[in-house]
């Protein structure tokens, strides 16, 4: 019903808020591996000041877009899921492989 412009159920409510922390959590920590990945070196090793410039901002660029991309691809993935009708291709029963087992 909520798809069509209803009122959104509780369920559904409390399902989407579950689902933007599941992007912030696992986008956040992503950036994280990424940035330690590509800044690490500058810290690790005695670089010169523009290498570890460049590094550490080429580290938070990337972080900073794949941040980004991963919420969005989460949050895409979550609202296709939604439209297709709340869970529509689940087994009516479980252990039964199509609704009409």
């Amino acid at each position: 019903m909520s798809t069509y412009g209803g009122r959104r159920s509780q369920a559904e409510r409390d399902a989407m808020t579950v689902e933007i922390g599941y992007a912030l959590c696992s986008a956040a920590f992503a950036a994280a591996l990424l940035f330690g990945a590509a800044a690490g070196p500058a810290f690790a090793f005695e670089l010169s000041a523009g290498a570890r410039s460049t590094l550490v901002g080429a580290g938070a660029t990337a972080a900073a877009v794949l941040f980004v991309a991963r919420v969005v691809s989460v949050l895409v993935r979550f609202g296709k899921r939604e439209v297709a009708g709340d869970g529509a291709a689940q087994p009516s029963q479980p252990g039964r492989t199509s609704p009409d087992s």
